[in-house]
């Protein structure tokens, strides 16, 4: 852009000479290059800084760990990896059989506290038994009933179902491996279709322009030559680089700059992207710019310059 900005003035200022036979002497030269100096520069300044553009910008989506609720021996994986399912369709099984176990033998032990409850309850009324007695046993009762409820419910997750809609990508499990309940170890990973969230990075030089609801037009890498219109959705007002946790270490002074960017979520509205939303993978990269209600018609100038980077996509090395 500036390039042509500069060859555009070059033209102007050499018909201007021609025309009005303006002579080439140590004024006007030196006049009209620190003009043009002057004019370019504070045309390209205007413009970064009222038009926002960032060439970092990604599209995110949403991932959802599988994590079991009981730890066992996996002897069925019928889930395919991509595969679309909706919600409730299994994801694989756990061996139920020491669940089935317990349950069984909590069951038995639930009989024999019930006789002897029932007993108690017989002797009481023959002044043969205690109050204590009597509430030992309706305790033991209860306390058996709870432990069935959690074992059945045990027993009941030894299949893993499908949180939503949505599908599994890189199954990596198979039967006769372990699968736990450890936050730390997922077995599977779920994604959800919810959409995918468009993060442009943008500079904190122009966070004044970052207002909600203004126009945005975003580039990606995978379809050359094509610019999508969209809207400002959400400024986030928190930037990774800052968060701060609880722990024995003091917040000091690192010696460099913070390279933090503003995150800036756009929600694509143009109708020409829909063909391509599928198409699109999650974490796919692209350009975008955000046109503020400041200097309008300077922001001609940065849908030029987003047009021209999503032609040059056509463009990549390769051997």
């Amino acid at each position: 852009m500036d390039l042509l900005l500069i060859l555009t003035y070059a033209s102007i200022c050499v018909a201007i000479f021609k025309i009005f036979r303006i002579p080439l002497n140590k004024w006007t030269v030196p006049t009209a290059v620190l003009g043009g100096v002057i004019l370019i520069g504070a045309l390209i300044f205007t413009m970064n800084y009222n038009h926002p553009y960032s060439e970092v910008a990604r599209s995110y989506f949403v991932s959802v760990p599988v994590v079991p609720v009981v730890t066992g021996k996996v002897i069925e994986v019928p889930v395919m990896g991509n595969h679309p399912l909706e919600k409730g369709d299994v994801l694989f099984r756990i061996d139920p059989a020491p669940f089935e176990f317990k349950l069984k033998s909590l069951k038995a032990q639930q009989t024999a506290a019930k006789g002897d409850l029932y007993r108690i309850s017989e002797l009481i009324k023959r002044n043969f038994g205690t109050r204590r007695e009597l509430e030992q046993a309706m305790s033991r009762v209860d306390d058996l009933e709870a432990q069935i409820d959690n074992a059945q419910f045990e027993l009941d997750n030894t299949v893993v179902r499908a949180p939503s809609k949505g599908y599994v990508t890189h199954v990596s499990l198979r039967p006769g491996m372990m699968a736990t309940r450890l936050p730390l170890r997922p077995s599977m990973v779920f994604i959800p279709l919810e959409g995918q969230y468009f993060a442009a990075w943008m500079r904190q030089n122009s966070l004044l322009r970052l207002v909600v609801g203004d126009d945005a037009e975003v580039a990606f890498d995978g379809i050359p030559g094509k610019v999508f219109s969209g809207k400002v959705k959400t400024v986030i007002e928190a930037i990774g680089e800052g968060q701060v946790q609880p722990s024995g270490t003091m917040i000091s002074y690192t010696g460099s700059p913070p390279p933090g960017r503003v995150p800036v979520i756009i929600e694509i509205t143009d109708p020409a992207f829909e063909p391509y939303r599928d198409q699109m993978p999650g974490g796919a990269y692209g350009q975008a710019a955000v046109y503020s209600k400041h200097f309008e018609h300077v922001g001609v100038m940065r849908k030029i310059l987003l047009r021209m980077a999503a032609w040059m996509n056509y463009i990549f090395p390769f051997h």
